[in-house]
Parts: C-alpha cells; structure tokens; sequence
C-alpha cells in the first residue's frame, strides 16, 4: 500500500482466481478514476489559461497557492473522521475561533504562542467532539451541529468585531514565500505527506480506516474503537485551528463570522477524492487533488465575475452527483 492510498486491500489467498479476478478489477477502476483525475484537471487549468488573461499570472498562480490551503488542511482533517464513517461539521466554526483568538492575544503574548494558543483550541474542541461521540455513542452529525453553533457562539463571545492586529509580525505566516511557494502552501504539503503515511503506515491510522469498514471487527480485534475514534476527531480539529491561524494571518484580520460553509468545501473535496461518506474509503493522493479541483473552479468562477453563492449551489451540485456516482459504482460491483 502506497502512503497515499488508505482503502484497505482485499485479502490476499494464493491460487483463488475468484479473489484474483477482483483485485485485477478493482485496480483497474482505480487507474481508470485515476487517469479521469487528471483529465479533468488539466482541462480546467486548460480552460482557464485559453479564457482568461490573468489565470497564468504569478500574482493569480499565487493567490490560488494561498487560498487552496485553508480547504486542503479542512479536507484532511475531514477525510480522517469521514474514513471512520463519521463527519464533522464544526471545522468552520473552529476556524473562526482559533483566528479571532490567535489575533486577539498577539498584542499579550509572544507571537509563536498566540498562534499556539489558536491551534491548541482547535485540538481542544476536536477532542471534546471525539470524547462525546465515543464515550457516550452519540451520532457525529448531531454532536458537530451542536459543536459548531456551539462555537461559533464562543467566537462571537470572545470578539463581536473583527479584530486586526497591530503588530505587523502577526501577517509573516499568511505572507511569507519559500522562492516561489507561499510558506502556508508548505505547511499544508507536509500536513497531507505525513497524513499520508500516517495513515497508511502506522496502527493508529490503519485501525482509523478498518473502523470505517466494520466498527464492531476492530473492536473483537482488541482494537480501542474509542480511542481511534477521539484520536480521528483531534486531528480535524488540530487543522481547523492551523487553518484558522493561517487564515487570519493572511488576510490580516479575523473576525467571528468566517468559516460559514468551510465543511461543505472540505466534504466535497473528500468526495470528489473517491471518499466514501459511509467510511472506509478514502485516498489521501485523491483528496488532495479534490482540493485542487476545487481550487481551480473557484479561481475560474472568481475570474469570470460569478458570484461566490453560484458558487455555493455548484459545489452541492458536484457533491450529490459524485455520491450518485458512487452508490451506482457500488451497485454496478
């Protein structure tokens, strides 16, 4: 198993052509999905250079480097607890929150330990999700919702106005280029490399994947199901915070209202990436290219003048048709 790749393989019996006939199958879909993905992307790219001016411009190349990075480190975060056939709906809020904070104590604290503070406040809530929805076997959907009108409550508690900070170090994350490459754009790289191999490579995140496929196997296995599942909802909300961090420092301010519909822009890259909603499935490789896809269509939409609520309609869109085309992927096995 490659690191990018987090569906579990099919089990492996020499001399039973009835289980090497699948296997062939299957990875035949997956070089066929595959090669789709980038078709798909290099006809955007291709339509927007050949009808746009200003898409192939290094100020535009790097404003879609930037802006990509807050759904890619939403969309990993949310590709972990979707694997384990759960969702989080409350990454928008932590957004907010984890920015308006960091902002906010800039001017109290050393400028590495506000952003610490903002990002600690992420994993904090994550947990607390985690916690809820395994300790006591509460549905993920109705713990989110509560969690992200929770929270975003508490962001509107700590600051009713946007905040900017003073101090002009505050915006170095947000600013700050390696040569060509926003800093911010690093960041979120070796989020999705070290994401990869941990869940590919390591127990914790293969039992995070096997949870998605049959909770109660794993747990017969001697697997602690709580654990993972409090581990997975920890690493959403430790990207939430790092992007609401990220996010408030590029921009320049935070404010309390930001964040609203972020968790539809992270679960439609995790389906477009061939994600299961039912858990279990699920490709690191693919959701990053679900990000890119997104990216792409919302920097092209952004250059023909659409306003962002078409936006919002397309992205529902893509959602409900990519899970048509799964369940009848799913029908057609």
């Amino acid at each position: 198993m490659t690191p990018g790749t987090t569906s579990p393989a099919p089990p492996q019996e020499q001399g039973d052509a009835r289980v090497r006939i699948p296997r062939i199958v299957v990875a035949q879909r997956d070089i066929t999905a595959a090669v789709g993905f980038v078709i798909l992307l290099v006809a955007l790219v291709a339509l927007a250079a050949f009808t746009t001016e200003t898409f192939l411009s290094e100020r535009n190349l790097t404003n879609l480097l930037k802006q990509m990075v807050t759904t890619g480190l939403l969309a990993y975060g949310m590709l972990v607890v979707i694997l384990t056939g759960g969702i989080d709906l409350s990454v928008g809020s932590v957004v907010a929150f984890a920015g308006i904070v960091s902002a906010g104590l800039v001017s109290d604290l050393p400028l590495p330990l506000a952003l610490l503070v903002g990002v600690a406040a992420g994993v904090a809530f994550g947990a607390i999700n985690g916690i809820l929805i395994a300790g006591f076997d509460l549905a993920p959907f109705v713990v989110t919702l509560a969690a992200l009108t929770t929270i975003r409550g508490l962001a509107f508690v700590y600051s009713d106005v946007p905040i900017a900070p003073e101090d002009p170090s505050f915006f170095t994350l947000g600013s700050q280029m390696l040569g060509p490459i926003p800093l911010t754009t690093v960041i979120m790289l070796v989020v999705f490399l070290v994401g990869g191999v941990f869940l590919s490579r390591t127990p914790a995140g293969r039992s995070i994947i096997a949870i998605g496929g049959n909770k109660e196997t794993v747990r017969l296995a001697g697997i602690s199901v709580k654990k993972n599942l409090i581990l997975a909802y920890t690493i959403s909300g430790f990207c939430a915070g790092l992007a609401g961090v990220i996010l408030a420092s590029r921009v320049g301010i935070a404010q309390p209202s930001v964040g609203v519909a972020f968790e539809l822009d992270a679960i439609a890259a995790c389906v477009i990436g061939g994600a299961s909603l039912a858990g279990g499935k699920g490709s690191v490789r693919a959701t990053f290219g679900g990000v890119l896809v997104l990216a792409l269509i919302n920097n092209l939409l952004n250059l023909y003048g659409v306003q962002s609520y078409w936006q919002q309609v397309l992205k529902g869109l893509i959602i409900v048709a990519v899970i048509i085309i799964q369940a009848r992927s799913r029908r057609g096995r």
